[in-house]
């Protein structure tokens, strides 16, 4: 079981921070403004700042821009955007064309799961995603029971299509590739060189962010990811005891005194 995040210390010779975005450094879905605060606080250290979320091509590209980040990896791990002095850099998991053929196959499980799941909705998000599908079962539409939400899964597995449970929606997609994954892509396109995990730490909420718990050694799940750890066998290493960005800001702090 995780410990609590007031005997955690940072990692020796540290890089920076990955941290998932919905729940992690929001709340009710507002981010709360103090988490911008502790990335600008974290890049005058001299440390990299990464958010990775299943949010879709469209949120990437906004906050790629805008943010304090030293870029982000979104979908789950399927794309991943920076922006320098040459500007904006994309990179897919997937070339055109397999996204272009996944896309008819991940509709046709849309059309599935919406006419077999009372209550469901495409997450609002949904127009500019490059790679996956969003089933949205608690941010626009009243929330779904845990029966509901593994029907959608089921439907998504049963298709062979990968899929994972975020704090609010239901991700899946066709590929080999996950937060993980995109990860480390992501570190050898932005720098050049392997990530070496034990050098970061990630903060994450929920059951789709098991494989950076399982990978990264210097884990932290804000609280509200014990609501998830049911459906979860790697669990964080720390917690903190505030909710969604709050912890966020807890955590930093506990690093960056």
């Amino acid at each position: 079981m995780p410990q609590s995040i007031e005997h955690m210390s940072a990692p020796s010779d540290w890089l920076g921070v990955f941290c998932d975005i919905d729940d992690t450094l929001t709340v009710d879905g507002r981010l709360v403004p103090e988490v911008l605060v502790q990335m600008e606080r974290a890049r005058a250290h001299g440390l990299r700042v990464v958010p990775i979320t299943g949010r879709p091509a469209g949120w990437v590209d906004h906050i790629a821009r805008a943010w304090p980040v030293d870029g982000v990896v979104g979908e789950n791990g399927g794309l991943w955007f920076w922006t320098d002095e040459r500007g904006m850099h994309r990179h897919y998991f997937q070339d055109l064309p397999i996204r272009t053929a996944n896309r008819r196959r991940l509709d046709a499980i849309a059309g599935e799961v919406l006419a077999a799941v009372p209550g469901t909705a495409l997450a609002s998000d949904q127009p500019y995603r490059e790679l996956d599908l969003a089933i949205d079962f608690r941010e626009d539409v009243p929330a779904l029971d845990d029966a509901a939400i593994d029907e959608i899964v089921s439907a998504f597995v049963a298709q062979g299509a990968h899929c994972k449970v975020s704090s609010i929606h239901v991700n899946g997609w066709f590929g080999d590739f996950d937060k993980l994954k995109g990860v480390s892509r992501f570190h050898q396109d932005r720098w050049g060189t392997d990530i070496d995990f034990s050098r970061w730490v990630f903060f994450g909420d929920s059951a789709n962010d098991e494989p950076m718990f399982k990978a990264f050694p210097h884990s932290i799940g804000v609280a509200n990811v014990a609501d998830f750890m049911p459906r979860m066998i790697h669990h964080p290493a720390w917690i903190t005891a505030g909710h969604g960005g709050h912890g966020f800001v807890e955590g930093m702090q506990q690093l960056l005194p």
